[in-house]
């Protein structure tokens, strides 16, 4: 008797998928530019539907007592909205990072080696609940070739229902089969879809430092996790004041529940008394509750004390520590120590302390007088992005397009066998590359 296995519900969506990620991998360059800009067209046909959509889910999540942070990454506005359709747009203008030549070369007459990029095949994204993070993640992965299976934060099902709703009615009138792009909605599917290594092939977590080790301790399918984002500003003695305050504020109040926002402000012990009282009252002008240090409580008594959870915590909120350092040595020590190697910055006039600062922190970005909110797929003119790493290996800080292919070697020949090229009269290779 034949027992034959039926597929779950959401292997069936996983090899779906699949499938219409292997006929997309095939398609041309002006084929997926159609595509993109079909679901650019949509989005905006769909506007008022995504919208009314995501006022539904910020009223459900406040009525829950969510989080402050969180409630600002969900909201998804006319601005938002706009945006995140124009970088749609920005990914289609983007160079085809699909079937590149890396390497072309003889390795005798006749038998050649081509190194050539291709997609990675299907992608699993878990993202928090920032809705418009599922348009830039559709664009990017229809650009390179790529299925992928989103999970959105159960905060954002409603938003991200009627976003992937949209597209796949644009993508339904392109070349593209709307069964490139899936969306799950239930918590239970996020088990089941990291044991899925058969069909998926690569997982892109985004959430907190705890969710995202629990997605690398529960899956043999690779993962480009970003975790916390626990970022820095260091102001040196050889500092501009108020060019130092101005970063200072943008990096902190710009968008605080952002993952490339300061959360701690470190600042030599030379420039302290001078520049803490000025920054301390253009924070406050901003409404960012301060924590410092033994020290700085000296020069800014009325602050709260800053404790030791205070260096490790991302706050994603109007809070910021400060803590004065003695050095750029200092500096760096306590970077090394809590920072999570996302973005991290210095304030400095002395090029040769930036040099050394830029060359020995150990980050994904590491910045010299500007804001660490420029860590950003759209602002590095990768159109999105569908993360960023902190891992040491490429693909490192913000991932676009070149984050989501990898190559495949490619030979042709006329006969050659490989026992030529071996034993006492073993023929030799030319090893001529061709351009």
């Amino acid at each position: 008797m034949t027992i034959v296995q039926v597929a779950s519900p959401l292997t069936a969506i996983a090899i779906r998928t699949r499938q219409a990620a292997s006929k997309l991998a095939l398609l041309g360059t002006e084929a997926k530019n159609q595509a993109i800009e079909a679901i650019a067209q949509a989005l905006e046909s769909a506007r008022a539907e995504i919208l009314a959509a995501n006022a539904a889910d910020c009223q459900a999540a406040a009525a829950e007592g969510i989080a402050k942070p969180l409630y600002k990454r969900l909201q998804l506005d006319e601005n938002k909205l706009r945006d995140a359709i124009a970088g749609v747009r920005d990914v289609g203008k983007l160079a085809d990072p699909v079937g590149k030549v890396q390497i072309h070369r003889e390795l005798d007459t006749n038998l050649t080696l081509k190194r050539i990029t291709c997609p990675l095949g299907v992608l699993g994204i878990i993202f928090e609940a920032r809705p418009e993070a599922a348009i830039q993640i559709v664009s990017l992965a229809i650009k390179s070739g790529n299925g992928v299976i989103l999970k959105g934060g159960k905060e954002a099902v409603r938003s991200c229902e009627a976003i992937v709703t949209a597209i796949k009615q644009g993508l339904s009138h392109t070349a593209v089969n709307p069964d490139a792009v899936q969306l799950l909605t239930t918590r239970e599917e996020i088990q089941e879809l990291l044991q899925l290594d058969k069909y998926v092939d690569l997982i892109i977590p985004r959430g907190s430092n705890s969710f995202v080790r629990f997605v690398q301790e529960n899956t043999r399918i690779p993962v480009l996790g970003h975790a916390d984002g626990i970022c820095h500003l260091y102001i040196d003695q050889a500092a501009d004041i108020a060019k130092a305050i101005t970063i200072t504020v943008d990096a902190k109040t710009h968008y605080p529940a952002a993952c490339n926002a300061i959360e701690t402000l470190l600042v030599h012990s030379n420039i302290a008394a001078e520049f803490l009282p000025q920054v301390a009252e253009a924070l406050q002008n901003n409404h960012v509750e301060l924590r410092g240090d033994q020290r700085t409580l000296e020069i800014l008594p009325h602050l709260a004390p800053a404790i030791e959870a205070d260096w490790e915590t991302e706050y994603s909120d109007l809070i910021l520590a400060i803590k004065i350092v003695d050095s750029l040595e200092d500096a760096i020590a306590h970077i090394d120590e809590y920072g999570s190697r996302h973005t991290e910055a210095i304030v400095t006039e002395d090029l040769t302390t930036a040099e050394s600062f830029l060359g020995l922190v150990n980050a994904a970005g590491v910045y010299h007088n500007c804001s660490t909110r420029f860590a950003d797929g759209f602002r590095y003119g990768f159109g999105a992005e569908v993360g960023i790493s902190t891992q040491q290996m490429p693909p490192r800080g913000p991932v676009g397009l070149e984050g989501l292919i990898t190559y495949k070697y490619q030979m042709t020949g006329n006969g050659h066998i490989a026992a030529t090229y071996t034993g006492a009269n073993a023929k030799a290779f030319t090893h001529q590359d061709l351009g």
